[in-house]
């Protein structure tokens, strides 16, 4: 099967664009499954029903998140109703919605994991076991894990310690596109980070301005998107049913 994954998708901009460019893609690539990354999809940050519809509506499949998860209150229910938005599964238990979802193609079952980090970040329950929690509840032809988090080497343990047990490990949250996608020795596919989908001419999708006033006044500072050229950017994988793992990744920038 081929899936494509998309880096963190930024506002109304980012929504826009991603609904302007994926369909043609989808049918251009015969992508079986798109999972994107919508945390920072709403206007003013965190995601929204607003925002989460539009994307599955354009074409979106699975939508992981983050640390912003639940950065907005009106997404709470919203996460336990469609259990294809998923959260950080190492969230403590009783949270709303699940970290991870069950994508069912019909003659393959793709699991999709999502983790976030806790280097630099909050301090969740340990990513690596919650995996290997995942691991063995879950039974699925693929195992797509998601891991928004802060530190590469921290990305890159994860990646290593489920070599071989998973499809893929793909980072999330630094908004940068890595140049580092490989499959590892034992066939899992890689990369540090998708990438994002929002303004390009932009400081991790905001407004330059607001970033620099940030800096160098340290006072609050509303972060706005400015409302300019985008690129959409993520990996395409193609994996193998009858081993899981991978057999191609392949680095998309959209433009």
């Amino acid at each position: 099967m081929r899936v494509f994954l998309i880096g963190d998708v930024i506002s109304q901009q980012g929504c826009d664009f991603l609904r302007e460019k994926l369909p043609a893609f989808k049918r251009e690539n015969q992508i079986d499954a798109v999972i994107a990354n919508g945390e920072n999809s709403a206007v003013g940050n965190g995601i929204l029903p607003h925002s989460a519809n539009f994307l599955f509506d354009s074409g979106v499949d699975v939508i992981t998140t983050g640390n912003h998860v639940f950065k907005r209150w009106e997404i709470q229910e919203y996460l336990d109703e469609h259990p294809n938005l998923i959260r950080p599964a190492n969230y403590p238990e009783g949270c709303y919605g699940n970290g991870y979802y069950l994508l069912d193609g019909g003659n393959w079952r793709l699991c999709v994991i999502n983790v976030q980090g806790q280097v630099f970040m909050d301090a969740l329950e340990c990513p690596f076991r919650t995996c290997d929690r995942i691991l063995s509840e879950v039974e699925a032809d693929f195992y797509i894990v998601d891991f928004h988090a802060e530190a590469t080497g921290e990305k890159m343990a994860l990646a290593y310690y489920l070599d071989g047990r998973v499809s893929a490990v793909v980072g999330t949250h630094t908004h940068v596109q890595t140049a580092d996608e490989q499959i590892l020795p034992k066939g899992t596919g890689y990369i540090s980070d998708l990438g994002m989908t929002g303004p390009i001419l932009s400081i991790l999708g905001v407004n330059p301005e607001n970033i620099i006033r940030k800096m160098t006044t340290h006072l609050p500072t509303r972060f706005t998107v400015p409302d300019t050229a985008c690129k959409l950017e993520g990996i395409v994988l193609d994996l193998t049913k009858q081993t899981g793992k991978c057999n191609k990744i392949r680095r998309e920038r959209l433009v």
